[in-house]
């Protein structure tokens, strides 16, 4: 009998060890059915996520910079990498006057036809002050825009300014949903021996967009490039 007895007991603590370890179990299915997209969420906050956000600072730039030397099509290919399908692209320039376009391709044709119309023969964006806030699967991120846009080998276009985005992580991969970039100036740098003929592709961008006041002993001109807005 008392050794009955004792496998009983064995037999009820064993039973016991095991609901105990399948009630936990089944409080973490419930758990990660509950709160998965959290458990996800947390995931995308790897001490790599600002790195990898403002890779895609770069990677705005590169593409940008290849529609400046006229090739749009690798621009379009290397801003798929920085944004998501439907990302929400703004420019707000100087004068007041600003640009919406939705989806990269859509916002590289933009970038294209202003460059085009304004006769700039290259470009060089440098990304600076980049800050970076990451929530879980999403992040906010602003940068300085220290920007050239070469008219000729004596005159050159410079824009500076600041971009706010918003970024999403889906997947595993950082994309940027919405950026915003705000203009604080665009202005002219031409050297002393510029001919008439260089000055003269600024100027006949400013008088589509407007008048400038210019100054023949200033080499920084007030400068507003011609921008091929959309019928809103």
């Amino acid at each position: 009998m008392e050794k009955i007895k004792g496998s009983k007991q064995v037999v009820y603590k064993n039973i016991s060890l095991v609901l105990q370890r399948l009630s936990l179990i089944v409080i973490a299915i419930v758990m990660v059915l509950a709160l998965g997209g959290k458990f996800e969420l947390a995931s995308a906050s790897t001490p790599n996520a600002k790195s990898e956000i403002q890779e895609l600072a770069n990677c705005y730039a590169l593409g940008t910079d290849a529609i400046g030397r006229g090739n749009l099509q690798e621009g379009k290919n290397i801003y798929q990498n920085c944004f998501t399908p439907d990302a929400t692209i703004t420019a707000v320039f100087p004068s007041g006057a600003s640009e919406t376009r939705y989806g990269a391709n859509n916002w590289a044709d933009f970038v294209y036809a202003v460059f085009q119309a304004n006769g700039y023969q290259a470009t060089q964006h440098l990304i600076g002050t980049v800050n970076i806030s990451v929530q879980n699967n999403k992040a906010s991120m602003s940068s300085y825009l220290h920007a050239t846009h070469k008219l000729s080998d004596t005159s050159i276009d410079v824009a500076n300014g600041t971009y706010v985005d918003e970024v999403v992580n889906k997947q595993g991969s950082w994309k940027i949903s919405r950026r915003t970039l705000t203009l604080i100036d665009f202005l002219n740098l031409s050297s002393p021996g510029a001919s008439e003929s260089d000055s003269s592709k600024s100027s006949a961008a400013v008088s589509n967009f407007s008048t400038a006041e210019t100054s023949t002993n200033s080499l920084k001109q007030p400068h507003r490039p011609y921008i091929p807005l959309s019928n809103k």
